[in-house]
């Protein structure tokens, strides 16, 4: 039987040790690699297996050949009780990171991660509108709220903070705010910032707390009666200011006012009388041809000559507000909204025209039909439509006669039609 040994090795042997494995005696040895590094490993038996466990460097810069002997003492006593001193490291090691993440997560704020988000992904993001208004309504109620606050404490009473105050009289703002803090939250959870319940999930949560938004709390575009817009044109008509002009191309087209200010020159043929409107600005996503009536086409050739890149632009050359033309109509004193004037070309298609529904659907760029009918509607209808336009801006160059029941420009708002 060899002999066991017992502290075998001494300083001088341990400084002048060749490649290799030295043992001291007790378990404990010294590694020497072919680079001359040096460290200390303890191997121990535990339930019949050989393991090893590194105590760490040797030499002059590392642990001394009595703080290894300690070292190797204290792990045979652990040993003895029937405790792995390998598995006890690596559950501390363990520990540690699991501490070091949680500090560090920690540390990761609401507004980080929003911003993270957004960055991330407002290039898939339509316009520059929803990108703005991303960072606006954060910036305005929530961050105050929970901007600094980390992502992971983030809970039910810090969302109701945010939105009770404007659920009631910011009620398509708070809906919208809502679902931009349950997306935000979605993506912490995903990058294992926080866990459980989203907090600002709607069904089965916020719903059970806060009353549910009717859709007439988004408020519909109040429409001036589509008898009343001849009228209404004509007395464009005295107005001198571009934003007249683009008030007017906008009902003649049925279109959006985002869809007319940001227009550019490059959208327009005006040989062939269209205007295309590129996907990334329409509502949809899609690209939507418009067919340009003859007035439509007069007006364009009239902003053409200031030489500008916008279709209408603004007093200083830039783009044209997108209050511009609601303004105009408050110092026309007339109670309605631009986007209510497709209302106006609505009703009037309908009960002025025999031209189908599907038509004027497709003028106003809505999407129509199911999944199913659109795919056997591959097409635009886009001859249909010009006959459209070109009728309804007939129409709305009719002089009223005298005495016809047209509705006066200066109507209030009770008397108003609201727009779908």
């Amino acid at each position: 039987m060899p002999k066991k040994l017992n502290n075998a090795l001494t300083a001088l042997a341990v400084k002048n040790a060749k490649p290799g494995r030295h043992a001291d005696g007790g378990g404990l040895h010294l590694l020497v690699k072919e680079s001359g590094a040096r460290s200390w490993v303890y191997r121990f038996m535990l339930n019949g297996k050989s393991r090893d466990i590194g105590l760490g460097a040797a030499g002059t810069d590392g642990i001394s050949l009595a703080e290894a002997r300690d070292a190797r003492d204290a792990l045979r006593l652990k040993v003895k009780a029937g405790i792995d001193p390998l598995k006890e490291r690596q559950k501390e090691a363990a520990t540690a990171l699991a501490t070091a993440q949680a500090e560090s997560i920690a540390g990761i704020t609401f507004k980080a991660v929003a911003e993270a988000y957004i960055s991330t992904n407002e290039g898939s993001w339509r316009n520059d509108k929803h990108r703005q208004q991303w960072r606006n309504t954060l910036a305005t109620y929530v961050y105050p709220v929970v901007g600094e606050l980390p992502v992971g404490e983030v809970g039910t009473a810090h969302v109701l903070k945010i939105l009770e105050p404007i659920w009631k009289v910011k009620a398509e703002t708070a809906s919208r705010i809502r679902g931009r803090v349950e997306t935000i939250l979605d993506a912490a959870k995903a990058r294992g910032y926080r866990e459980g319940e989203n907090p600002a999930r709607w069904r089965g949560h916020i719903a059970q707390i806060l009353p549910a938004r009717s859709r007439l709390t988004r408020g519909h575009h109040k429409a001036m009666p589509y008898e009343a817009i001849p009228a209404f044109v004509g007395a464009l008509h005295d107005r001198e200011a571009v934003a007249a002009l683009a008030l007017e191309f906008t009902i003649l087209t049925a279109a959006r006012t985002g869809e007319v200010i940001g227009a550019h020159w490059d959208e327009v043929d005006i040989e062939k009388a269209i205007w295309t409107i590129p996907a990334n600005r329409m509502k949809a996503g899609r690209e939507h041809r418009v067919p340009l009536s003859p007035r439509a086409v007069e007006i364009l050739l009239s902003t053409r000559i200031l030489r500008k890149d916008w279709l209408f632009p603004a007093t200083n050359g830039g783009r044209m507000s997108g209050m511009a033309m609601s303004m105009l109509l408050r110092r026309m004193n007339v109670d309605v909204t631009v986007h209510g004037f497709r209302s106006g070309f609505r009703d009037w298609s309908a009960e002025c025209t025999a031209y189908a529904h599907e038509v004027a659907e497709m003028a106003l760029a809505h999407t129509i039909g199911n999944k199913v009918e659109r795919a056997y509607r591959r097409g635009d209808l886009f001859e249909k439509r010009r006959r459209l336009m070109d009728d309804w801006a007939n129409y709305c160059a009719t002089i009223p006669a005298a005495g016809a029941n047209v509705l006066p420009i200066r109507k209030e708002a009770a008397g108003l039609n609201q727009s779908h």
